[in-house]
């Protein structure tokens, strides 16, 4: 078995050094990726980290894990699967609580590309590592070349979702820090506030009585009529008062 076991081995030695060490760097730049969105001030609940963010981290040391069990040297392959199956059962069981983070966070709804590459894909990653190490008792090429596909589907993961992730951040955070802050829902103010809607910028207006318009009070009714002259496009009006008592 010994002498079944290095050949194999060895023929993945190259291809494993290239997956650990790339791992191995890109685990140290979530770190620096991480610190540089701490310092933008942004504030994250812990579940969206938790489903977002610490995956990455995760799957960049599942693919390390892995290139280093495959780089000892065992005396009977059917040890380094058995290592491979119980880390793979690990993931499969991380991946469950991934779902069910994104699922409970309300700091960001995910769409479709996020279920696949932050759920799905991962679930899959770590599945195969658990089929490898079926299959490798009786199919050890096999076995190999699924351990293979997977380690490298961990890498790509973790690329995509910390390259999602802080071109994110980076666009939402520039976008809330350009916002035009409008002190007072007056005629004035909502004026400038519709004017900065139609360039395409968004703004912040600040009230303090329970109601638009000041001293000419602007009514605002469902479908868009208004008891004040003073602006025709009062849904345009609406629309802003609505989304700035929401910020």
């Amino acid at each position: 078995m010994r002498e079944a076991t290095g050949p194999l081995l060895s023929a993945w030695q190259n291809f494993y050094v290239i997956v650990g060490s790339a791992s191995a760097a890109l685990t140290g730049l979530m770190f620096v990726v991480v610190t540089l969105i701490a310092s933008r001030g942004r504030q994250r609940s812990g579940e969206a980290t938790g489903a977002f963010a610490t995956p990455n981290v995760v799957h960049f040391c599942a693919a390390l894990l892995i290139a280093a069990i495959l780089s000892m040297p065992w005396p009977a392959l059917w040890n380094a699967g058995l290592l491979l199956g119980i880390c793979g059962l690990a993931g499969v069981i991380y991946s469950i609580v991934i779902i069910r983070r994104a699922r409970r966070q309300n700091d960001y709804q995910p769409v479709l590309e996020d279920w696949l590459w932050h759920t799905i894909f991962p679930f899959i990653s770590y599945a195969a590592l658990v089929v490898a190490a079926l299959v490798i008792p009786s199919n050890a090429t096999l076995g190999l070349f699924v351990i293979g596909a997977a380690t490298v589907l961990f890498l790509f993961i973790g690329i995509h979702n910390a390259w999602d992730t802080i071109t994110y951040m980076t666009f939402t955070g520039s976008q809330s820090e350009n916002k035009s802050q409008i002190v007072g829902a007056g005629i004035a103010g909502l004026n400038a506030a519709l004017t900065l809607h139609d360039a395409g910028l968004s703004s912040n207006i600040y009230e303090t009585s329970s109601h638009i318009g000041k001293r000419r009070r602007v009514v605002l009714r469902p479908n868009g009529a208004t008891t004040s002259p003073t602006r025709s496009t009062t849904s345009n009006l609406k629309s802003i008062h609505n989304s700035s008592k929401e910020e």
